[in-house]
Formats: structure tokens, sequence, C-alpha cells
């Protein structure tokens, strides 16, 4: 017996009617490559806030310190170079200024190192061990220390006397 013969059928329309509208095809779910690409954009997003959200002061104490440093550096490698004594002074009326410096370099050629300006006018410095820090020119000079504070962040310059001015890390207290 042979089987038989399944053939699919159309539909037959009525003269004058229109064909039903058939389902658009609908997703059940989020496709893997979506999934990704919003995982991606939420990982940047929250990259690019952590990077927002850091401490102004503390970056800006950090770049006071390490401009100090450097010119500090400088001020030894002058006076190792000339031979001439130099001083690192605070100016305690930066108002009594012509130019407002706020600190200088004593016995430094003019024009040397640059003006007695902070970045951040609020960066307050303080010497704890001296009214001046000597320079020079002997290659070893006294361990000394500068202390940088800016609102409620400090951060301490010190050399042993041999090595580079560079951030110490806080004492532990008792």
């Amino acid at each position: 017996m042979a089987s038989p013969v399944v053939t699919a059928r159309t539909p037959t329309l009525a003269p004058g009617s229109k064909p039903l509208p058939r389902p658009p095809h609908s997703h059940a779910g989020f496709t893997l490559v979506e999934l990704m690409v919003v995982l991606l954009l939420i990982g940047l997003v929250s990259g690019l806030a952590g990077l927002a959200l850091r401490d102004s002061a503390s970056s800006a104490l950090e770049r006071e310190a390490l401009r100090l440093s450097a010119l500090l550096e400088a001020g030894r490698a002058e006076a190792r170079a000339s031979g001439v004594a130099v001083r690192f002074e605070l100016i305690t009326d930066p108002s009594s200024q012509p130019n407002g410096e706020t600190y200088r370099f004593v016995g430094v050629s003019p024009g040397v190192l640059p003006p007695g300006h902070w970045l951040s006018p609020q960066v307050q410095v303080s010497l704890p061990q001296a009214s001046a820090l000597v320079l020079g020119p002997e290659p070893l000079i006294p361990p000394q220390r500068v202390e940088l504070r800016l609102n409620e962040q400090k951060l301490t310059l010190a050399t042993d006397g041999l090595s580079p001015f560079a951030v110490r890390e806080p004492e532990a207290k008792p």
C-alpha cells in the first residue's frame, strides 16, 4: 500500500480580503553579545568613576611634595656645583615680598630655580627642626625634614643627609 502524499495547503482568501499579519519574531531573552556589551559598559563607567572620585587634596599634596623634592635636589646640586652654601627658607609674610613668594633659595643665582610659589595656595609648609634647610655645598648634609599640609592631609619630605629628599611614611606612634 502506498503512503499518502502530504502537501502543504495555502489558505485561500476570499476575494477582496487582506491576508492576516504574521506575528513578529520575538526574543525570549538577551543574547550573549548584548549581555557582554552591557557588562563592558558597566565596567568602563565604574572604572572612570573611581578615577574621578580620587581625593583631590591628596593628589594636590602629592604633586606639591614631588615638586618640592625636585626643587630641593636641584638646590643641592647647584650648591655642590658652585661650591656656595644654599639654604631653603620659608617666608613668613608673603605679602611683604614684591612678587608674593612663599619660599626662597638663598645662595642660588637668580633664574636658576623657579619663583617660590606653591601650586596650591592652601598648602601649609613647616620646617619642624630648623628655620631653614641647609642644602650644601658639602655632599653630606644634616638629616632634615619638611612637613606639608593641605586640609586634613599631611606629608613629610625627609633626607638622612646622604639620600635625596623623598616622601617618608608617617612614623608609628606607641
